[in-house]
């Protein structure tokens, strides 16, 4: 068996070989289904409804010989195209840089040095370090191991985990280490793994719609049938009347693009996967889309204390024996008394040769600074046996051989409860311990206790209980609160969402750090008092509690059932393996990026990068943010869709000569599309986005006020628009200059009806933030219309009229009066 020092003298790949191999064997990934290309965009793209329609009255031009709109037509299919395949193509590249930020993270040796890389460059041949709650990213043997246990269910079904040694050291890609820490050389990736045979299949699986799109989607067949619908009637009322069947198939044609809603599916799509790309700028991944939808209702979070209200930057503080508290800022370079030695040599001895564990790291750290010059280091020492950490008994010891044999040294640290019970302490030397604990604790110091014993019997015990402990002292952590805690904490309060801080810590500890992040105005529960509550008491009990200490990860299940039970939407922050049940279970679970497993990021729908809690309240924000900018989109698609409607159905009705030609509603649409994609998604947050309550969950993408509001809008535009054809046919207008004023108006309207839209809960134009995408948008529309009028062959094309003055009075009479009267409303509707 190679030793840890050993391995990593092997120094691993070079970069330039690494690089070989990827070019080589391809990533390390099995079979998925992958984004769409090109073509197959263009296909789905050119089976949209919008875009069969637009060639069917191509058809019908061509066959009413008009070859001039005609080629108009099929010339705006390619640009409606273009746009589509555009936002199409935006949406997926923002789902593939999510994808490839959350893919799984590997450690591996390179060059003689452990580096974190994507799981899917691993390579053939590149030495890889896991540890408990990894996930395997390739199949590889192992060359060295220390109590390594793996989970192969996935592979085998066998639910009991199997453990490894280098004599049997086989371990397989997605399996998962369930205890122990290793290093071992990968001997095959990808498809050549036993995970890669079965991933083919996985291609095939199809993820199933969230409730957004379902409501999405149920509103577009809704809408969708009763335009069909229309259109029908609509062609056979003009066919009836005025015996031109291919006009009224033109009528019904126009009529059915006007109403059809295909911009909601595009706004949920693009909406939801541009809002996942920019939260993960405030470092949070999202890793299922439905987490979006459920951002905005949380009512409950339930966060870790060390690494998320805290830096996780552990170092030691102070050490206690006895009396004697040795503070070691105070004492800066000092030489460490000698009665202090133990507890600081033990507590090393009992920890990781090569931590990972913040803590064992900072007793590494100090005790290399304060122990160098002295015996106590023991660098020549052999590992014999580890007894770990259990949910029964939160300690831990190492059993080491000395170089010469002879007895073997046992170290153990943990919970000072823990510990006193190794020690069988008598009651009074307890209290006297619990007194010192208490005292350190209160500062917001995170406090193990040491012990430590000599065993000359020639066998170990089974349990570490077994052995005769002498408690050695006390050793206290520092972990300070991180600068942006105690305003996110507020910022989350403002915004309904209670915070709850679950820890392991000593409850002093706990309060203490709870106190200076703003937490410490609720109760504190421990994991003892919560193992003896019944359910009805605990949901009585959560009500007033804010703190909880000392509790087991097997009983962050329970409490997230409590609170669901109580009527919150939970989102839980967590990053071991025990985790992973309770992270499933929230409504919103969030692992850790940073220190979090493999299995808990796999239990998620969140993963925070950089671990800190004041990006979790960024990703509320921004989801809520996501949320009403949707209802906005669809607020306005919906608007917007009335009057458009209404001026195709009007002159049918009247027979009056068409007004709106298929080719001024394509030209439209190339406005209202931007405006749902790109300006709206830019749209900033509200004013109150983090100042009002979460949202039901239950409740309804849109609810009925907004539906009013917007069919209200809409009928507004149409009365204006519709009023404007009504003047100009009375006026005695021709029907292109009909046509002119008519359309011009509704160009406007429809500007009007983007700003009437931006607004949820305010006036019109009370304090907006400047849009630099909606600015766009508006002046590209003004822009056209400008074009569309004063070019001559634009507006041959579009059958306008050269406007007069009298027409352009007219056009900005209609579009100041619609502007005004969709300020009127939203008065009314804030009143």
């Amino acid at each position: 068996m190679l030793s840890e020092r050993e391995v990593r003298a092997l120094g691993g790949l070079t970069d330039p070989e690494a690089a070989s191999r990827l070019a080589r064997d391809g990533p390390n990934e099995i079979t998925t289904a992958r984004a769409r290309g090109r073509i197959g965009l263009l296909g789905e793209i050119a089976g949209e409804p919008m875009i069969l329609l637009l060639l069917a009255c191509g058809a019908v031009y061509l066959v009413l010989g008009d070859r001039e709109e005609a080629l108009v037509l099929l010339a705006s299919v390619f640009v409606v195209i273009g746009i589509t395949l555009y936002q199409s193509r935006r949406a997926e590249r923002a789902l593939e840089a999510l994808r490839d930020l959350s893919s799984p993270r590997a450690l591996v040796v390179r060059g003689g040095t452990e580096r974190r890389i994507a799981g899917r460059d691993v390579v053939a041949g590149d030495l890889v370090v896991v540890a408990e709650g990894d996930r395997v990213p390739a199949d590889a043997t192992l060359l060295w191991a220390i109590n390594v246990r793996v989970d192969e269910s996935l592979l085998s079904g066998e639910s009991v985990p199997v453990a490894k040694s280098v004599d049997d050291g086989a371990v397989y890609a997605g399996t998962l280490v369930v205890s122990g820490q290793g290093i071992a050389r990968v001997d095959a990736t990808g498809p050549r793994t036993r995970l890669g045979a079965i991933g083919t299949s996985l291609a095939t699986v199809e993820p199933t719609a969230t409730s957004l799109e379902r409501q999405v989607h149920g509103v577009v067949r809704i809408v969708a049938v009763g335009g069909i619908a229309l259109c029908l009637v609509v062609a056979g009322l003009y066919g009836l009347r005025r015996g031109d069947w291919l006009g009224g198939a033109l009528a019904g044609l126009a009529l059915a693009m006007s109403v059809m809603p295909e911009e909601f599916p595009m706004i949920l799509t693009l909406f939801l996967a541009l809002g996942a790309w920019r939260i993960s700028r405030r470092n949070v991944l999202v890793r299922r889309m439905p987490a979006l939808e459920a951002l905005g209702a949380a009512t409950v979070l339930c966060v870790d204390k060390t690494g998320t209200l805290t830096e996780n930057r552990m170092a030691v503080a102070a050490l206690a024996v006895n009396d004697s508290v040795y503070e070691l800022r105070a004492h800066g370079g000092e030489a460490l008394p000698e009665r202090f030695h133990p507890s600081l040599e033990f507590a090393l001895l009992a920890s990781q040769a090569n931590a990972f564990d913040p803590m064992e790291r900072a007793i590494d750290a100090a005790a290399r600074a304060l122990l160098r010059d002295t015996e106590h280091l023991h660098a020549e020492w052999a590992l014999v046996r580890e007894y770990p950490l259990s949910p029964a008994l939160l300690a831990m010891s190492h059993v080491w051989r000395a170089v010469d044999g002879g007895a073997w040294t046992v170290a153990a640290k943990g919970a000072p409860e823990a510990i006193a019970d190794l020690c069988h302490l008598a009651p009074t030397t307890s209290t006297r311990l619990r007194g010192d604990v208490e005292a350190l604790a209160a500062r917001g110091l995170r406090v193990l206790a040491v012990a430590g014993t000599v065993v000359r019997a020639p066998a170990l015990p089974v349990a570490q209980h077994d052995f005769a402990f002498e408690l050695l002292g006390l050793l206290a952590l520092a972990d300070p609160v991180r600068a942006s805690a105690p305003a996110a904490v507020r910022e989350c309060r403002t915004a309904g969402i209670r915070t709850v801080m679950l820890t392991g810590d000593y409850p002093a500890t706990a309060r203490a750090i709870a106190a200076q992040v703003g937490l410490a105005d609720g109760a504190l529960l421990t994991g003892a008092e919560l193992e003896a509550l019944d359910d009805a008491t605990l949901a009585e009990r959560i009500r007033a509690t804010t703190i909880f200490a000392r509790i087991q990860p097997e009983q962050k299940l329970r409490l997230v059932r409590a609170f669901q039970a109580a009527g919150d939407v939970v989102a839980m922050t967590g990053d071991g393996v025990n985790d992973a049940p309770a992270l499933r279970a929230a409504d919103i679970g969030v692992a850790m990026g940073a220190r979090g497993t493999d299995v808990a990021r796999e239990a998620v729908d969140l993963v925070v990068v950089d671990d800190d809690f004041a990006s979790i309240a960024a990703a509320v924000r921004l989801g809520r943010r996501i949320f009403d900018n949707i209802r906005k989109a669809i607020g306005y698609a919906m608007a917007v869709h009335v009057p458009i409607a209404a001026v195709s159905l009007l002159p049918v009705a009247a027979g009056w000569p068409l007004v709106l030609l298929p080719v001024h509603i394509v030209l439209l649409e190339l406005v209202i599309d931007p405006t749902c994609s790109v300006a709206f998604e830019a749209e900033p947050e509200e004013p109150d986005v983090m100042a009002r309550p979460p949202r039901d969950p239950h409740d309804p993408l849109l609810r009925r006020t907004a539906i009013a509001e917007s069919l209200l809008l809409g009928a507004v535009a149409a009365c204006v628009v519709c009023g404007m054809l009504v003047a100009a046919r009375l006026l005695g207008w021709s029907a292109d200059e009909t046509r002119t004023v008519t359309f011009a108006t509704l160009m406007l309207a429809n500007v009007g009806l983007i700003l009437a839209s931006r607004t949820t809960g305010r006036a019109m134009f009370a304090g907006h933030v400047r849009n630099r995408a909606l600015g766009v948008v508006v002046a590209a529309a003004l822009g056209a219309l400008g074009v569309a009028l004063a070019v001559p062959f634009v507006r041959s094309a579009l059958r306008l009229a050269a406007p007069s003055a009298a027409h352009v009075g007219a056009i900005v009479t209609g579009g100041a009066g619609a502007l005004a009267a969709f300020g009127l409303v939203k008065r009314a509707r804030l009143r």
